[in-house]
């Protein structure tokens, strides 16, 4: 891979002890990558550095510290030494004024320096939609994200997250659930470290299918901080960020302010007042920050795209019903049906019968009124 100087210097840089993404836009502001590293590497005592450790302000005090970190680290594994760890890994990286970095980023206030990432950036030339959510998603939480995803995909549109349990990982399934997915998922650790780690599947089938990207270097592990640092990138790089299920705190909404920052249009899927995983949604809705989700072509009104074409439908939270409830839910159409009927047409036995008849009652797939039963669409 070639890579010229200012751009090793930029990735070097990244594997530095305490070099947070902040801390190096902070050095890359205002100097380019060589001169940034002659400051890092230069005496204190410097003007130079004097005038530089300015633009640091309340931080200046620790950033002395830092400084004295990188400069003892860097004359023990030199920048190229570090560069070269970095080709050996396999990660690809792009930096910042490359003609290969993200379009969708490069006026962002906070955009990265660099950005690892491992697939093809080529996937964000599509349209873009983030699908975020609580980690202790309900059953139909994950469900609804599962469909939203396949269905986003589907029609072209690349499902944007954060591979996280929950709802991240749902939308990403369902996004590759899909012939056309290609998920684009934003990661908080080094492209080599999953997290989490029942996510390695999921996360090698995003980066060979669709693309894995984040700004901490290969081995980086995650930090509370990674979190909402990454949580700032899924919002930029998304045209409308949909939040299925949140708590009143967490990095769902995290995502979201990063959103309103961006004037990024923010839509929510409204819940029971009695889920604790709807109350961050619900207070999005009842405070006219987010617009309501019901269903995927919301979603695609939103982004102006053409849906007269278009079968519009209703998330449908409820549990499957497996085959014998299909057949049973088929058998009753949209007709009233008693117990003995279903027995003669299935050809299943009472018993089986009236236990999955029990199952689709209680799952809100049919109703009972007087040895009736009245399928609910």
């Amino acid at each position: 891979m070639s890579t010229p100087a200012n751009d090793a210097i930029a990735i070097a840089l990244t594997s530095l002890t305490c070099m947070t993404p902040a801390r190096l836009r902070l050095l890359l502001r205002r100097h380019t990558p060589d001169t940034a590293l002659s400051i890092v590497q230069g005496d204190t005592s410097d003007p130079v550095f004097s005038e530089h450790l300015r633009t640091w302000g309340r931080r200046s005090e620790r950033a002395v510290d830092w400084f004295a970190r990188w400069r003892s680290e860097l004359a023990q594994s030199s920048v190229e030494e570090r560069f070269g760890a970095f080709v050996d890994s396999g990660i690809s990286a792009v930096c910042f004024g490359e003609p290969a970095y993200p379009e969708c980023l490069v006026d962002d206030p906070d955009a990265p320096s660099v950005l690892f990432f491992r697939g093809e950036l080529s996937v964000l030339d599509a349209r873009r939609v983030g699908v975020v959510g609580t980690r202790s998603a309900t059953a139909g939480g994950l469900r609804l994200a599962t469909a939203l995803g396949r269905e986003l995909a589907e029609n072209d549109v690349r499902v944007v997250s954060g591979l996280a349990r929950g709802i991240d990982g749902a939308a990403h399934q369902g996004a590759l659930g899909a012939p056309t997915g290609r998920p684009v998922a934003v990661v908080a650790s080094g492209l080599d470290v999953v997290y989490p780690r029942e996510h390695r599947v999921l996360w090698d089938r995003v980066a060979a299918e669709g693309l894995l990207l984040g700004e901490r270097p290969p081995g980086a592990t995650p930090q509370a901080m990674s979190f909402p640092e990454r949580n700032r990138i899924l919002a930029a790089l998304s045209e409308i960020v949909i939040v299925v299920e949140s708590r009143s705190t967490g990095g769902s909404l995290i995502t979201a302010r990063e959103a309103f920052r961006r004037d990024i249009a923010v839509m929510a899927v409204p819940g029971s007042v009695a889920s604790r995983a709807s109350e961050g949604t619900n207070e999005l809705l009842r405070d006219g920050l987010a617009s309501v989700l019901l269903d995927t072509t919301d979603a695609l009104v939103a982004l102006g795209l053409d849906t007269r074409r278009a079968h519009r439908r209703r998330f449908d939270a409820r549990p499957p019903v497996g085959a014998v409830g299909q057949q049973l839910l088929d058998l009753i159409g949209g007709d009233a049906v008693t117990l003995d009927e279903l027995v003669l047409r299935s050809g299943q036995t009472l018993a089986d019968v009236a236990v999955t008849l029990g199952h689709l009652e209680s799952a809100g797939r049919l109703t009972r009124s007087g040895g009736w039963f009245v399928a609910v669409r």
